[in-house]
């Protein structure tokens, strides 16, 4: 019997199989397009599902007694559909700009403390309300036929199951979510003007939602008697598959976003929380949550790095068996070494990564990224390190405003692509000060998912077990006070980078 998770990312999907000791059997991906303008970021649903039906038949041929799939997604994007799930236009990713104008008539009716302490969530117009408001205004023709309001997570499980129900981490994303009485709030709904009837029912993370249909079965290759887990939003799954169930331990996301995700062990006070922006989920033990202090671009700055400027150290690491990334570290430290400086420490460049606009504390999509510091001397190794370096300022920024709202990590645990790079999780640990644990696992979302879906079905009696069998650390980084003391030097003149930019762009 093999259990799986499904992440529904915003360029792609992937599935990830395992077998009942928790051992990684194999995985598939397909990617899907999304269409950017100035007028809208959407993506076709359509296509979507045609990726997940692609990596679903994939394994599922070749392990065919999949018992058990967890569906985990990224949020706020939502997409409206007729009774059958039929969808009716594309859905809006959290990134288009339209709703910014209904998300202020939200604040006018209810204001921002008010919403706040409903929802969890300082009003943005990222989050679904206000883009669904927007469509339901300028789209009222298609609006009258809709029957269901969706985000990917419980329109993946009503695509397989028929069942709508959505985990209480993604239903926040809403900005219509009560994370006091963990339903949809009927006085945010009467604000926008929307029918509760419309939303699935929502349901405690790692909920089963029941066996596939006949016709998902045959169109995916499953078994009819596999079961079909709603798990979370991605940060939420990740954050299980990392292993942080209490406040000591909080998870560095070095993915292409940067995120770190604290745990709280009781509800963070809300005051506290708005202004960083940072919103309060319910995670997957009751009474505890989790926030987001994250940056757009995490390791996304590093392949724009990589793919712009580095063509030609991208030939030369191949040629040694290196990475691109590999090569760049190692030609910073030994240009450092070679002009007699520390190769450890401050470039003395500053990176503002805001090359995707600004995530917490600022929320301020409009930011723009920036270099500083260059001479006709700067190396493209310089740059890529310069820009590592600002998304862990970046990381550093949030870190202390989430101690300030009330989180108590002691422990980092570092997931996806980047915690395979020594030489940032050295800098993150150094930055930090604290210890920070790699881990082997890069999709950190599939594993929580197929760990809650382990747990659904009966093939692990816990959290603990499940975190026993599927959670491996490779390796240990510990804070280095001489090299914290340089940083926080370099610090002081970080954190008046943002004010000092954006006037001028």
């Amino acid at each position: 019997m093999k259990i799986a998770g499904l992440d529904i990312g915003t360029t792609g999907c992937k599935l990830t199989v395992f077998d009942e000791s928790g051992s990684e059997l194999g995985k598939s991906y397909r990617d899907y397009p999304v269409r950017r303008n100035v007028g809208g970021h959407e993506i076709d649903v359509g296509a979507l599902m045609e990726g997940v039906h692609a990596v679903i038949n994939d394994m599922a041929h070749e392990y065919p007694d999949i018992a058990g799939i967890g569906v985990t997604s990224f949020g706020e994007t939502f997409v409206i559909t007729d009774e059958d799930g039929d969808p009716l236009s594309p859905a809006m990713l959290y990134t288009d700009p339209r709703g910014k104008e209904e998300c202020h008539e939200l604040v006018e009716k209810l204001g921002l403390e008010k919403i706040a302490g409903i929802t969890g969530i300082t009003a943005h117009e990222m989050y679904g309300l206000p883009k669904i408001m927007w469509r339901k205004k300028h789209d009222p023709g298609i609006f009258e036929k809709t029957r269901h309001i969706f985000q990917m997570e419980d329109y993946v499980v009503f695509s397989l199951t028929g069942n709508a129900q959505i985990d209480y981490s993604l239903a926040t994303r809403s900005m219509a979510f009560d994370i006091n009485d963990l339903c949809y709030s009927g006085e945010m709904l009467d604000a926008a003007g929307l029918d509760k009837a419309l939303f699935s029912d929502p349901v405690p993370t790692g909920t089963d939602a029941g066996l596939i249909t006949d016709k998902a079965a045959k169109r995916t290759g499953l078994s009819n008697e596999t079961h079909i887990v709603s798990i979370a939003q991605d940060q939420v799954a990740a954050c299980i598959g990392a292993g942080a169930f209490d406040e000591n331990i909080a998870v560095d996301g070095a993915g292409t976003v940067q995120c770190l995700t604290p745990v709280f062990d009781g509800k963070p006070e809300v005051k506290k929380m708005m202004p960083g922006k940072y919103v309060i989920v319910p995670y997957v033990i009751p009474g505890k949550y989790v926030t987001y202090a994250f940056t757009y671009t995490g390791g996304a700055l590093m392949q724009w790095c990589t793919s712009n400027l580095a063509k030609k150290e991208k030939e030369l690491g191949e040629a040694g068996s290196l990475s691109v990334n590999e090569y760049l570290e190692k030609e910073y430290a030994c240009s450092r070494r070679a002009l007699g400086l520390d190769p450890e420490g401050p470039s003395g460049m500053l990176t503002l990564p805001h090359f995707a606009g600004a995530a917490t504390p600022y929320m301020d999509t409009g930011s723009k990224g920036a270099i500083l510091g260059l001479t006709t001397d700067s190396k493209v190794s310089d740059i890529y390190r310069s820009c590592m370096e600002g998304v862990t300022y970046e990381m550093y920024l949030n870190y202390k405003n989430v101690i300030k709202a009330g989180a108590k990590p002691k422990i980092i645990h570092a997931t996806g692509g980047g915690a395979r790079s020594a030489v940032w999780m050295q800098m993150k640990a150094d930055m930090l000060g604290l210890p920070v644990i790699a881990l082997r696992t890069v999709d950190a979302g599939t594993v929580g998912s197929a760990m809650l879906t382990g747990i659904a079905i009966g093939v692990f009696k816990d959290l603990e077990e499940a975190t026993d069998k599927m959670v491996e650390k490779i390796k240990k980084y510990e804070p280095r006070p001489e090299y914290h003391e340089k940083y926080m030097e370099t610090f002081g003149r970080y954190e008046k980078l943002y004010d000092a930019v954006r006037g001028l762009m």
